[in-house]
């Protein structure tokens, strides 16, 4: 079903936001059965996680340039207690807050839709310092790892990656699911868009960490999709999984081979007390799959790495902040403070900051799809020694074209779905891709990658602001405005992300 690309169309037109669609179908939150934001497995022993692990020394915007690590000849093994920390950063609760009426709400370290954290991350893992080989899912709740299989099964994934070259001796495989529910009680079957928006600022935060701890680690959106679901016991109706990512180096050893995965039958509290059923995101997980003897195929479909036309316009080469003048807040510390900015005061950003953004964020990262399927343009309302108007950035030589020079601050906020911000922030971020050359080569598959694509990019700007003493929010957008908007230039493009940044207003939270 893969090759038939035209599900993802399908699914992308039928889940775009319109003034006069949100008019004709709105959507009430039945608070009564908001979802649980955690997977509980209530039968499981908990394997405590360390809380204590030293802090690394990389400063985080060092640590978001990096596009690669290398493990050189010698193993790069993590131990505990820097897999503790890698899934602490990027999927760990970093503070609270007690609302009036007692209601507690528990931010993890990424941004997600809603912060209704639908994204489970689980381990695979071989025999590692201070934890046996397993499947292991992650509890944000308790900060504990909860065996599901014993034994090292990573060569269910080599298997299901059709050999991907960086698993054999990757010591730990992280998978990421979604559990549709968690999201799409708020945001119905777009909430399919959202499994790989919240996946990949979950996995910006991952690989900034890694980065920062000279650990390898690339990721991978090619793999058998029902070899994953039935060695992380997911249930196909309710979950699906979305990534891997390859973590670590040990050249001197690989997986045994495969033996076959017995079904995994594991009591899990229920989310709500009623789950409203959206098919159109089980269709389009469905239409997108592959099978074992497909992905090999489908990974020889890799994107190039071209960069589009010659820029047509007036250009402004970018001018990021000298090293010397780098903050040196390490990548730790601006995960643990990041929030989602809910005020902009307008009030402008140097161009030497929004330059430094794009410099150490738009280096793509080590992936198994090849180049970056997306564009960058960007509305500029305030942004000292640069004209507000509109903008392409041509990645390859370092430059912002002016598309059309104005005052775009209303269009920000209508395009942003009406909303203040997007009009407040000084700068707002538009991911948007060519989608038929994409489906054409990597069919379904290739809509899942264009949503993961931009949402890691995205999530490394949301931290390059925060590293910054700036702030930052994701948003949702109306889709054929904004093509509208920036066209011709953008003709025929579709939006895959939207964060604005600008000056923070906004009190710390609570840290625990």
């Amino acid at each position: 079903m893969n090759r038939d690309a035209s599900a993802a169309r399908r699914y992308h037109e039928a889940t775009k936001h319109s003034v006069a669609r949100l008019r004709a179908h709105q959507h009430y939150l039945d608070w009564d059965i908001k979802p649980l934001p955690f997977k509980v497995y209530p039968r499981l022993q908990p394997i405590a996680l360390p809380r204590e692990f030293p802090s690394s020394s990389m400063p985080a915007l060092a640590a978001l340039a990096v596009r690669s690590v290398r493990g050189g000849d010698g193993p790069r093994i993590p131990d505990l207690s820097q897999l503790a920390r890698l899934l602490h950063f990027s999927a760990g609760i970093t503070h609270k807050k007690t609302y009036p009426g007692g209601e507690e709400y528990h931010f993890r370290a990424a941004a997600c839709t809603g912060a209704l954290y639908h994204i489970d991350v689980y381990v695979i893992c071989g025999d590692l310092p201070e934890l046996a080989a397993g499947v292991y899912h992650f509890g944000p709740h308790n900060f504990a790892l909860h065996q599901l299989r014993a034994g090292d099964h990573r060569a269910v994934l080599v298997d299901a990656s059709g050999g991907d070259a960086s698993l054999p001796h990757a010591p730990i495989i992280l998978a990421c699911a979604s559990t549709y529910w968690r999201n799409a009680w708020k945001y119905q079957a777009r909430a399919y868009r959202h499994c790989f928006w919240d996946s990949g600022t979950l996995l910006a935060n991952l690989l900034a960490i890694a980065a920062a701890e000279v650990i390898p680690a690339s990721v991978m959106c090619g793999f058998a999709d029902e070899t994953v679901r039935a060695l992380l016991g997911l249930d196909a109706e309710r979950e699906g999984p979305l990534a891997l990512v390859a973590i670590g180096h040990d050249p001197g050893s690989a997986p045994a081979p495969r033996s076959p995965v017995a079904p995994i039958l594991l009591q899990t509290l229920p989310l709500s007390t009623q789950e409203v059923d959206y098919p159109a995101i089980r269709e389009a997980q469905a239409a997108s799959a592959l099978a074992v003897d497909d992905v090999a195929a489908w990974r020889s479909g890799l994107l190039p790495d071209t960069q589009g036309p010659p820029p047509a316009g007036r250009v402004f080469p970018l001018r990021p902040l000298d090293a010397a003048a780098l903050p040196g807040e390490t990548i730790d510390h601006v995960i643990a403070r990041r929030g989602s900015a809910r005020q902009f005061p307008h009030a402008a950003i140097s161009f030497a900051q929004l330059s430094t953004v794009l410099h150490c964020t738009t280096r793509g990262v080590v992936s198994d799809w090849g180049g970056s399927p997306n564009d960058l343009y960007l509305i500029v309302n305030a942004v000292d020694d640069l004209p507000p108007g509109t903008y392409v950035f041509h990645r390859d030589r370092q430059v912002l074209e002016l598309l059309r020079a104005g005052d775009f601050r209303r269009d920000a906020g209508f395009l942003g779905l009406g909303q203040e911000l997007p009009a407040d922030a000084s700068v707002n971020f538009y991911w948007l891709c060519d989608l038929e050359p994409v489906l054409s080569r990597l069919g379904n598959r290739g809509y899942r990658v264009a949503q993961l694509d931009a949402a890691i990019a995205g999530g490394k700007v949301y931290l390059a602001a925060y590293a910054l003493g700036l702030g930052a929010t994701g948003l949702t957008f109306f889709d054929d405005d904004v093509t509208a908007f920036f066209s011709p230039h953008a003709a025929g493009k579709s939006v895959m992300f939207l964060v604005a940044i600008g000056r923070r207003k906004r009190a710390r939270p609570q840290m625990v």
